[in-house]
């Protein structure tokens, strides 16, 4: 780690690392030294996330004189960190927090396996549920009925299919944000969206703001695209954003860009409330960020009583601070890869011309099929069946793993496709190794994070229901036994917990 990014306060250290206290320990546990305590508050807080790596910590006498310890205590605690390497220092630069060098824990993207290979597999590793029919073949078929007169051009349209630029524009003046065609980019699926940004914006060696945990797969693509990622901790629950935290990474780290899900948070299902969205866009347009807001969740609110926030970019209806990301591919069907964006005019040319050298265009036919689904109401009955199907997985699944893994934590998101669950203390990418021997597909909590952070965590997503989401919850049980006696992965004895 060549430098810090954040900063930790020894206030809101000390808040995080008395917060621990409220945690039992385990039978026969013995308290350690003071010094060692402190070290291995520090260590859970980074392998949890809820301290970022590469985050400068407070100064030895600071932080002694909020945790009303001896500066030695710290001092000692600091280097116990170092050796072990969650901890780096340099002079005059202070010290900021690190993992382990070769840490072999994953965090690279997902992906799906192809259905030809999953057999006796269940499959939890990606958030996509089948398509919602029949509305997949009425989209086709309207699309296949609209399709000739685009048939005698040259079928590309860098910017997107006109009537589906308009009738996406309309989508969000009807949500109160009002929106021009020129307004509107249509991309190959989210991913494309947030790639073309990524590169317009944010050149190699950019520091780019993601929440922490954040979805995994668009982590990888800013990864491969050389940005120098700022994990941003969510607030605790699934209450949103830290507000503080945020204020305070956009101030002294100047992201070039700052990428967040306010709708049902990827994993955790969190939402955003107005008020920390207004914020937000605040603290972006006075630090001179680009707030990349990705809406693919939006629709997915699970419980009829949910009240939806006011979209982020309606705090900046002009598009000068607040990019908008949309896709069909959560709401409808993954294999619909139609995605767009929202953003100012010239933020939009720029990013058309800019394709040129990347896709070119987005397939014809598929706009045809989302804009046949827009313009028929066809979209909003398909969204309905979406929601049913997960809601009735969602429940099925916190059922199962209520009965399999009592001690296992989450909340009960009310929206989106996922659920970001404590693991009692066991290895997430332990548990992922373990479940590939017992017949399930897992992804552990540090694919989601930035430098192995979230070790003791798992996503599941709400991709299966009634007797398969109790198989599946049995199946991550007997994992959970595998990893807990102590089973080898092929790499050596696996440690039964990430936190002694």
């Amino acid at each position: 780690m060549a430098q810090w990014t954040s900063a930790m306060g020894a206030a809101q250290l000390a808040r995080l690392l008395n917060s621990q206290q409220d945690r039992p320990a385990g039978p026969g546990t013995r308290r350690p030294p003071a010094y060692r305590a402190l070290a291995d508050g520090i260590r859970l807080l980074v392998l949890e996330g809820r301290v970022p790596v590469a985050a400068r910590l407070p100064a030895e006498r600071e932080l002694a004189l909020a945790l009303s310890v001896s500066r030695t205590t710290v001092a000692a605690a600091y280097e116990a960190l170092r050796t072990e390497g969650f901890l780096e220092s340099r002079r005059g630069a202070g010290s900021w927090t690190s993992v382990p060098a070769g840490n072999p824990l994953p965090a690279r993207g997902l992906e799906p396996l192809p259905p030809e290979a999953l057999g006796s597999v269940i499959d939890l590793g990606c958030a996509s549920l089948p398509a919602p029919e029949p509305w997949l073949t009425r989209a086709v078929q309207g699309a296949l009925e609209e399709l000739p007169p685009y048939a005698h051009t040259h079928g590309d349209y860098p910017a997107g299919l006109p009537a589906l630029r308009a009738m996406i524009a309309e989508r969000y003046t009807l949500r109160g944000i009002p929106t021009m065609p020129e307004q509107i980019m249509v991309t190959t699926g989210a991913m494309g969206a947030i790639d073309a940004i990524c590169h317009l914006f944010a050149g190699r060696g950019e520091r780019v703001a993601v929440e922490s945990p954040s979805y995994a797969n668009i982590l990888q693509l800013m990864r491969e695209a050389g940005a120098r990622l700022v994990p941003v901790a969510m607030a605790d629950g699934l209450s949103g954003w830290d507000m503080d935290r945020w204020r305070q990474v956009l101030r002294d780290a100047a992201p070039r860009i700052a990428y967040v899900v306010a709708d049902f948070h990827n994993p955790t299902g969190a939402l955003a409330g107005d008020d920390q969205r207004r914020q937000l866009v605040d603290a972006a347009r006075s630090a001179g960020t680009v707030l990349v807001a990705d809406e693919t969740m939006t629709e997915l609110w699970l419980d009829d009583d949910v009240d939806m926030p006011r979209p982020v970019c309606g705090f900046d209806p002009a598009g000068s601070t607040v990019i908008t990301v949309g896709s069909a591919s959560k709401a409808f069907w993954a294999g619909m890869r139609i995605g767009w964006v929202r953003a100012a005019p010239d933020v939009i040319r720029s990013l058309v011309a800019a394709r040129a050298y990347a896709d070119l265009g987005t397939p014809v036919l598929e706009q045809l099929a989302v804009n046949w689904l827009f313009s028929t109401g066809g979209w909003e009955q398909a969204v309905d069946i979406r929601r049913a199907q997960a809601r009735e997985n969602r429940d099925a699944l916190v059922g199962a793993l209520r009965r399999q893994l009592p001690d296992w934590e989450f909340e009960v998101p009310r929206g989106g496709l996922t659920l970001w669950v404590r693991t009692g203390g066991l290895s997430g990418s332990r548990l992922a190794e373990m479940g590939e021997r017992v017949g399930l597909r897992v992804p552990s909590g540090p694919r989601f994070g930035v430098d192995g952070a979230f070790e003791g965590y798992v996503r599941l997503p709400f991709t299966v229901g009634g007797a398969v989401a109790e198989e599946a919850a049995a199946r991550l049980a007997a994992a959970a036994r595998l990893v807990e006696n102590g089973v080898s992965g092929g790499g050596g004895e696996s440690p039964r917990t990430f936190v002694a």
